[in-house]
């Protein structure tokens, strides 16, 4: 039998590999939120919980849920998050129609955008669709094409149906 405290006698009989020291009480907290490069950057990580779909995962499907979503990969198909943010970041490519509180666009999408709340394509952002929304934003040096149909903040979408095709706008 080995016995540790005596001298000489350094190798167990079964060696077990180290395990990692946790202190006690330790509980498992959600990621947090992405670090964002660059000064306009801080807008587009919300301070609530946040999913993330990471630069090698690639979506097809419907995505739906409770919480704010950032995406580096592709998502291809809907995505309804109705009182919440979607950020496309750098590397993000979407091939969806959007349904958010707030959109925020730093990659590529390709589908129309619904934000109750606001629509911000970055300088580095491209976003091919309609948008309809209370507010946008598009900074210099974003790409954009599609029509704009800005609503007042609260209204429904069927009862504010507009008279006239909306304004194509190319930036």
């Amino acid at each position: 039998m080995w016995k540790p405290n005596q001298p000489g006698n350094n190798t167990p009989s079964s060696p077990e590999p180290a395990r990692p020291v946790t202190p006690t009480g330790t509980t498992f907290e959600a990621t947090p939120a992405r670090p964002t490069v660059g000064a306009g950057a801080a807008a587009a990580v919300p301070t609530g919980e946040q999913a993330t779909i990471g630069k090698s995962l690639i979506v097809k499907g419907e995505l739906s849920g409770s919480e704010s979503l950032y995406i580096d990969g592709k998502v291809e198909g809907a995505i309804n998050l109705p009182g919440n943010r979607v950020t496309i970041g750098r590397n993000g490519q979407v091939a969806a129609n959007i349904l958010a509180r707030e959109i925020v666009v730093l990659g590529k999408v390709r589908g129309n955008c619904q934000a109750s709340d606001r629509v911000d394509i970055r300088s580095e952002g491209s976003l091919t669709g309609d948008v309809i929304a209370a507010r946008i934003s598009i900074e210099d040096g974003a790409f954009f094409k599609g029509g704009i149909d800005i609503r007042k903040p609260g209204a429904d979408a069927k009862a504010t149906a507009p008279v006239a095709e909306p304004v194509k706008v190319e930036v």
